[in-house]
């Protein structure tokens, strides 16, 4: 029975720690937000990237077979190129894997990316501001703390 009460995380009460557990706690409770907060901007990128992969994907349209487009080697290379197929697209799927995919398809994929990037990032906002509220709890009680250690004469 006691194996499975270690493994739940032990509740304290920060109202109970003296100045200095406090602070440690707040320096923690930094770096877990400056964590979260970094992690859910790179979501909104890869978001981002993904909605412009949708755009990308549905400007692809089969009047436009046969004409030079611009291909991207890198973020900031292209080369010319020549559309020859206007009904597939090469899906990067990550890890250096490729797949032929029809627009629909294409446009599919990356929507449901989109998607699951969109409900990690209202799981994550949640996330971060549970912790924002507990820094500010956690703030409040080290402010009461101060003015009380100011208040009382020191012991000698």
């Amino acid at each position: 029975m006691a194996s499975t009460t270690s493994s739940q995380p032990q509740q304290i009460n920060v109202a109970d720690l003296d100045l200095q557990q406090l602070s440690d706690v707040r320096r923690q409770l930094e770096e877990e937000l400056n964590h979260l907060t970094n992690s859910f901007a790179q979501l909104k990128q890869a978001q981002a990237k993904f909605k412009s992969c949708i755009e990308n994907v549905r400007e692809i349209k089969p009047q436009n077979k046969g004409t030079t487009i611009l291909v991207p080697l890198t973020n900031s290379l292209y080369v010319p190129g020549h559309l020859s197929d206007a009904e597939n697209v090469i899906v990067d799927v990550g890890t250096g894997y490729y797949v032929k995919k029809s627009r629909a398809q294409a446009t599919k994929y990356y929507e449901t990316k989109v998607e699951y990037i969109r409900t990690n990032l209202d799981t994550l906002q949640e996330t971060i501001q549970k912790k924002q509220e507990n820094m500010s709890y956690l703030i409040n009680v080290m402010q009461a703390k101060l003015q009380q250690s100011q208040t009382q004469p020191t012991k000698v």
